[in-house]
């Protein structure tokens, strides 16, 4: 699959030629964070602090909290390394300080060691000093310190002059069941396409920002269908994963659901594009699209607005709403249109009635001995915290998020 790339200098993303040549300048990041988070991971690279020129901490900071960002450049000791995963990095990539002694001190699944090859030897500093050590070399001293390589090829990056194939079967065989990503000279999907049926992942960058392919194109790259209209099966799922549907896609759909932020799927009866709510006003915001292990079918995860997802008015395909994530959409509903004097609107027109009601909960379930009884009155604590955070436009995904974010952080409570 792709990895899209931002590379930072003076707070601008910018695409470099062979690491040196600054050839485009595509201006604040933000925006383009956010949309390259709706395919997955992005790599966020310094290039102020890996050639000693300064930093973009503050904003690499910010677009971590937008987008799910593997970071590098400049992350030259343990400290630095745990402060990036601490701030919600899912991975650091570490390159002069991938040595065992570092990498040990880490978790290995959230460390990559980045190998700047210039015609197949390592470099370092910034691509200026040779280290006379191969690539393979270094995948053989670090494979067991690592949780996955990301190989350069120097002499190709920013030039889309296509990926050596051949070079990255020799590195796969090296690298084992480690995970390997490569960068440098990729100039169409199929150089994608190719080295994701060797089980590689291709970071993107000049060919992205010049338009040479679009971000559609190159995340479809791997996809392929046994269907005879070639269509890609889609499982519709709101924020917090529950299924509301299946519909159908192509290449043209996946395009327009990126460039619109929305639910746009293919109609097999209509033949054509067709964007959810464009009737009925149930419209649906992307939130991100990811790709099952066949490549052969897509998860589209969006926020439902409106009456739900199924023609027929249910919130899903599937019956009825269920769970936390319903009851959080029955409290929004009464928020906005509860009977005058009903207790629901009393809670939300009197903070000090909520407030206290909270407090009784949580210390009747504190007191609460019975399994019966903690999940009843767990029941009730779960009940007026919701009120709590959707009186202050606070989602039950936000809150999930955050509670991801801690259980990614290395640095724990003593």
């Amino acid at each position: 699959m792709i990895i899209p790339s931002i590379d930072l200098k003076n707070g601008h993303a910018v695409q470099l030629v062979g690491g040196r040549e600054q050839r485009i300048d595509a201006g604040d990041p933000t925006p383009i964070a956010r949309r390259f988070n709706l395919v997955g991971e992005t790599a966020v690279i310094d290039l102020d602090a890996a050639l000693g020129a300064g930093s973009n901490r503050e904003t690499m900071e910010s677009l971590l909290k937008i987008a799910r960002c593997r970071v590098g450049g400049g992350i030259r000791d343990v400290d630095a390394a745990i402060r990036w995963l601490d701030l919600g990095a899912s991975k650091v990539i570490l390159g002069t300080a991938a040595r065992p002694d570092v990498l040990r001190e880490l978790p290995r699944e959230r460390v990559m060691a980045a190998l700047d090859a210039l015609e197949g030897e390592v470099v370092v500093d910034g691509w200026r000093t040779k280290t006379g050590a191969t690539v393979r070399e270094r995948i053989a001293e670090l494979r067991d310190c690592v949780g996955g390589f990301l190989v350069t090829f120097v002499e190709r990056e920013g030039r889309m002059t296509g990926l050596p194939m051949a070079e990255i079967e020799r590195l796969v065989e090296a690298a084992g069941d480690v995970p390997l990503t490569v960068a440098g000279g990729v100039k169409s999907a199929q150089d994608i396409a190719k080295a994701d049926e060797l089980g590689v992942d291709v970071q993107v960058g000049m060919a992205l920002y010049a338009g040479v392919i679009d971000l559609a194109e190159a995340f479809c790259a791997p996809m392929r269908s046994d269907r005879p209209d070639g269509l890609w099966p889609t499982i519709v799922a709101d924020e917090r994963g529950a299924a509301l549907g299946l519909v159908y896609s192509n290449l043209e759909s996946v395009r327009a659901s990126l460039d619109l932020c929305a639910g746009v799927y293919w109609s097999r009866s209509r033949k054509s594009l067709w964007r959810k709510g464009a009737v009925s006003g149930d419209v649906q915001e992307l939130l991100g699209i990811c790709v099952d292990c066949d490549r052969d079918a897509l998860l589209f995860r969006v926020r439902q607005r409106g009456t739900g997802f199924c023609h027929r008015g249910a919130c899903t395909c599937f019956g009825g709403d269920a769970g936390l994530g319903a009851l959080a959409r029955r409290i929004a509903g009464r928020r906005q249109a509860a009977p005058p004097g009903s207790y629901t609107k009393r809670l939300f027109d009197q903070p000090d009635l909520l407030a206290a009601k909270l407090r009784e909960e949580v210390e009747e379930l504190i007191e609460a001995e019975t399994p019966r009884r903690i999940a009843g009155e767990a029941a009730d604590v779960m009940y007026f915290t919701l009120c709590r955070m959707i009186d202050a436009g606070v989602s039950l995904e936000e809150v999930e998020r955050e509670l991801d974010r801690r259980a990614s952080k290395v640095t724990r409570r003593d």
